[in-house]
């Protein structure tokens, strides 16, 4: 960073290790512009990150692990691609040091994530990004949802999402923390980021739509079955009916009424409870003139 000429601070967050993390960065913080927080536990990466964002003051805000895989001589360009325009950088790990039981689904989660959020990325999970300042302050993470920052960005109206081939090398310090559990984890908070990034707003147009559609098919399953039977009754005078009672479609039919108006009365629900939250209007602001902050 000196070496570039560049203003900076440094901040660390120590996630709840177990080893003398804490004591190195005492000993940096006595030479060098750094700020520490050191949690409790260990809360995962997300809130790691989340904490780490909201006491940066930085225009470039950029992202490394501290295992040594990343190279810091990365940051540099990644730095002149923020300041060119965009509004973030997500490093691409394109030769990797890592077990194949990590790479393999980590290519399969790659592009998964690819096709449902239309961000042409190769590797979303990198730790090595940039950001501008404005787009970390909107980011609230949790979960596992580190994973899905370019997705969250794109939701908020940060488009400008770019990708720079960085050097990765083996793990020098720290073991994975890479198991299954996070695997699956990872995809049902891509289901919720997806979701809520459509729906957040207008839990009604979900909700709604799937419980009218439900409800009307249920409808005309009961109406039909109930026509049969009217028919061969009244009209035809045949004794060759099946009863209403004894047709499996008809409980079928039912069920989807039933189900037709739970799901209704979720989205109802749903309505009101946005209604009465008070970041039903969280919008965003690029700019602003003659307003005070």
């Amino acid at each position: 960073m000196s070496e570039h000429g560049f203003t900076y601070e440094i901040v660390m967050v120590d996630d709840g290790s177990d080893d003398a993390s804490w004591e190195v960065i005492e000993k940096l913080a006595t030479d060098h512009p750094i700020k520490a927080l050191k949690f409790n536990r260990n809360y995962g990466k997300s809130a790691a990150l989340n904490v780490g964002f909201k006491h940066t003051d930085g225009e470039v805000i950029i992202t490394m692990d501290a295992d040594m895989q990343d190279s810091p001589d990365e940051i540099p360009e990644l730095y002149q691609m923020i300041k060119n325009g965009h509004h973030l950088v997500s490093g691409w790990k394109k030769k990797r040091h890592d077990p194949i039981s990590k790479t393999i689904p980590s290519k399969f989660f790659n592009r998964v994530t690819r096709l449902l959020s239309g961000i042409k990325l190769h590797d979303f999970n990198c730790g090595l990004k940039a950001y501008d300042h404005k787009l970390v302050k909107t980011l609230d993470i949790y979960g596992e949802m580190h994973r899905y920052i370019p997705v969250i960005a794109k939701r908020n109206g940060f488009t400008k999402i770019g990708e720079k081939v960085v050097e990765h090398r083996a793990r020098k310090y720290g073991t994975t923390k890479f198991g299954l559990e996070r695997f699956v984890y990872g995809f049902l908070d891509l289901i919720s980021i997806s979701f809520v990034s459509r729906y957040k707003k207008r839990p009604m147009h979900f909700f709604g739509t799937l419980g009218s559609l439900s409800f009307m098919l249920g409808f005309i399953f009961v109406g039909w079955i109930a026509w049969v039977k009217i028919r061969a009754v009244f009209i035809l005078k045949s004794d060759n009916y099946r009863e209403v009672v004894d047709q499996p479609l008809f409980f079928l039919a039912i069920a989807a009424i039933i189900v037709g108006v739970q799901l209704f009365l979720a989205g109802f629900i749903g309505e009101m409870m946005t209604m009465n939250s008070h970041k039903r209007s969280d919008y965003i602001l690029e700019e602003t003139i003659g307003l005070k902050d």
